[in-house]
């Protein structure tokens, strides 16, 4: 740096003892140097298993919420406008367009309003200069707002969020090494996030040699931090010694493992990539979405005068990153867009194959739109359909908490009926379906209309609703009711009771054919499953049978479901085609799947 302040830095700084050590210091400080998780992840996928349990875990979502803020700063992607693709509540973006419709509709009800005066916690927040300032000018903004004893520590966290240049910065600590002979570890640690976010390497390898001289040891945000910016310079190897140190003391987080990866796959040392991705797998931690980009681009196209060996170890490469794949397809997780890229060209540049990647998407009946294979379907096969059958038994209808939402009798008494019946085409939630229409006083006509339509196309439908609706009222017309259980069979719970597992009951009990209709996601109970991969077939099999209004039931129009798609959106192989379902869009909630797809396939 050759600055003042580096000057009196190495003279200066207090010894650790008498500072405030990491673990003492306040949540801000820590919270400031952390790393992120998938960009989407949205429910994400980093596991504490392995690696220090719930404390590891903790620290990890603290480090995923530091590095959304160092990557996302004014930043976003432009992304390709999307075909329409048929209605689904488990399209990826629903979620996000609806809850922005609702938005709309909330501002113009409210637009004749006078708008609500806020005092954000923002207000009066610290404004830093736009040059660096002399110590004489330091002192005097420090006395206009008020003589903070922590005025260092605001102000450099409001140098680094606003994005200002380094040069006021340091004159900042010219200014706190000039006037009270030190330089706090909690400042050096901020100034060190501001040099890493503007990619100021020089000035990172003076703070680490400063705070290496200065204090025995570092905590996890410091390096964090160093092993960031070492790994994408010519020093890589010195952010590996220090993934070793952290190592001794607490288990890194994936982003300190795929910080040292992607610079071993950069700088041609796949051995060790591959080595610390295993590692990082053997912890049970979840490796970023960057992670498996940069092993993917690790693959270069070879010549025809390439060595034998080289050629082998190309392979044996691309066998781990087939494995990468599974991986991916076992945990159902979705390739973002620019991953997806670097899988279509790495897959295009191995040699002794010639491999086509298209862009495509899917037709609502299965079939690859680009090569005209036909996707896996949506239905479980019979092992898939019992086990998951015997788990919802057990974890959420037969569950610790299940009789907080019934009792033992009404849930026996439940029994007998769906036992006593043939089995069911379709399971309606009759309060759900019937509080769809905002217009409460038509809640019998719409469950109505919906029960007409489906017994209309032959089906046998049971209806579960609560007792109250069998006492007549505006919302629940006798006429209707009568109707109604003419049309169905029907059950009626007591009004505390809680319909939803009553509904998975009689519709896993009634086979591999039955749907139900419901707008509930029933993400409650997904959750109670034991494991991911009961989660995840209870999701297919979610998605291949939920029947969701499509709109509004309007008297005098046809009822409408959204559609069922009659394929798997995951990723899937075959001895010479990958597809790969791919996230093109920033606003995917966790239960929904993408509408994009990868097509990869093997020319002979």
């Amino acid at each position: 740096m050759g600055s003042t302040w580096l000057l009196k830095a190495r003279m200066c700084v207090k010894p650790f003892s008498s500072m405030c050590k990491p673990s003492q210091q306040p949540l801000s400080a820590r919270f400031m140097c952390t790393r992120d998780s998938y960009p989407n992840q949205r429910e994400r996928r980093t596991s504490g298993q392995g690696g220090g349990g719930k404390n590891s875990f903790i620290r990890h979502r603290e480090e995923e919420r530091w590095e959304d803020s160092f990557k996302g700063r004014g930043t976003s992607s432009t992304m390709k406008q999307r075909p329409t693709f048929p209605k689904s509540v488990f399209a990826a973006g629903t979620a996000k367009r609806t809850a922005e419709m609702l938005k709309r509709k909330s501002s113009l009800v409210c637009e004749d309003e006078e708008p609500e005066v806020r005092t954000s916690r923002g207000t009066g927040r610290m404004q830093p200069p736009d040059r660096p300032l002399s110590a004489a000018e330091w002192t005097q903004l420090r006395e206009s707002l008020g003589n903070s004893p922590r005025f260092d520590i605001q102000m450099m966290s409001a140098l680094f969020n606003s994005g200002a240049q380094l040069d006021i910065a340091k004159s900042l600590l010219t200014f706190v090494a000039m006037e009270t002979g030190t330089l706090s570890y909690e400042l050096l640690l901020r100034y060190l996030t501001l040099c890493v976010s503007g990619g100021h390497d020089a000035e990172v390898f003076d703070v680490y040699d400063i705070m290496r001289g200065s204090f025995p040891s570092l905590e996890t945000g410091a390096s964090s931090l160093f092993i960031k910016a070492f790994s994408r310079t010519h020093r890589w190897r010195e952010g590996l010694d220090i993934l070793q140190e952290v190592k001794k003391v607490f288990t890194p987080s994936p982003r300190n493992y795929g910080d040292v990866i992607s610079a071993a796959m950069l700088n041609g040392d796949t051995p060790t990539a591959w080595a610390l991705y295993d590692e990082l797998m053997g912890k049970g931690l979840s490796p970023h979405m960057e992670t498996w980009d940069s092993l993917f681009k690790g693959v270069k196209r070879t010549t025809k005068g390439a060595e034998e060996a080289e050629a082998l170890s190309q392979s044996e490469h691309h066998q781990r990153l087939l494995g990468i794949l599974l991986h991916m397809r076992n945990n159902q997780i979705y390739p973002e867009q620019t991953f997806a890229g670097s899988i279509k060209t790495c897959f295009e540049s191995l040699t002794g194959h010639k491999w086509t990647g298209s862009w495509t998407g899917a037709t609502p009946k299965g079939v690859c739109r680009c090569c005209g294979s036909e996707l896996e379907s949506i239905q479980l096969t019979a092992e898939e359909y019992q086990q998951l059958k015997d788990r919802v038994m057990a974890d959420i209808i037969q569950g610790r908490d299940v009789f907080n939402k019934t009792t033992p009798e009404e849930l026996q008494r439940f029994k007998e009926f769906v036992k006593s019946k043939p089995a069911f085409d379709v399971v309606v939630d009759g309060l759900n379906v019937a509080n769809i229409n905002k217009d409460k006083v038509k809640q019998s006509e719409t469950l109505l209309a919906v029960v007409s339509e489906l017994h209309g196309q032959g089906l046998s439908v049971l209806v579960l609703g609560r007792k109250h609706m069998l006492r007549p009222s505006r919302s629940w017309e006798k006429h209707n009711m009568d109707v109604i259980r003419q049309k169905a069979h029907c059950f009626f719970t007591e009004n505390i009771s809680e319909d939803d597992p009553f509904l998975l009951y009689a519709a896993l009990h009634s086979g591999n054919h039955c749907r139900f209709v419901s707008r509930d996601l029933m993400r409650d109970h997904r959750a109670c499953l034991p494991d991911g991969a009961t989660r995840r077939l209870f999701f297919k099999w979610q998605r291949g049978h939920q029947l969701v209004l499509d709109g509004y039931v309007a008297a005098g129009k046809k009822v409408r479901f959204q559609s069922i798609p009659s394929y798997d959106t995951i990723i899937q192989n075959s001895a010479d085609s990958w597809h790969l379902p791919y996230d093109d869009t920033e606003d995917r909630s966790t239960y929904e799947v993408p509408q994009r797809w990868l097509c990869l396939t093997k020319e002979h």
